[in-house]
């Protein structure tokens, strides 16, 4: 369900895919995360939420929006990585990801899809295993120390 005329939801459309054109295809995002390292990250993941809100505006499935959160998520933890993550960044492009997520999505109502639903369940396996792995390394390292 879209809030407002089809006009105001294509010009919304039209505001996410220019922002997303600016952050990832002309390398903003990227470029930001080289001069503000750490910092430009959390700017970047921030403007991306813009999509993002769309999304909850316009009463997409939690399970698109988790998906988006996670595509943001992906982005500002690969770009944590001193230069070698600005370079993932500048191949991952998950604004773009979102602003396509959200123009596909919105044709069947806001729903998610099967692969919609692999996805969220794969990273919050993902999410679970590295949570499982950090409780296990710091288990090891104590255990080592004393």
């Amino acid at each position: 369900m879209q809030h407002g005329t089809a006009t105001q939801a294509d010009g919304e459309v039209a505001r996410v895919r220019r922002l997303a054109t600016v952050l990832d295809r002309y390398m903003i995002d990227p470029v930001i995360g080289l001069i503000l390292p750490g910092a430009g990250d959390v700017l970047g993941s921030l403007l991306g939420l813009y999509t993002v809100s769309i999304a909850i505006r316009r009463r997409m499935s939690p399970v698109i929006i988790a998906r988006m959160l996670t595509n943001l998520g992906v982005d500002a933890l690969l770009g944590i990585v001193p230069l070698l993550g600005d370079l993932i960044d500048v191949g991952f492009k998950a604004n773009v990801r979102n602003a396509e997520l959200l123009e596909q999505r919105q044709e069947v109502g806001g729903k998610a899809t099967a692969r919609d639903w692999l996805m969220v369940i794969g990273s919050a396996l993902a999410f679970m295993a590295v949570i499982g792995l950090s409780i296990y390394a710091v288990i090891a390292l104590v255990r080592a120390i004393f």
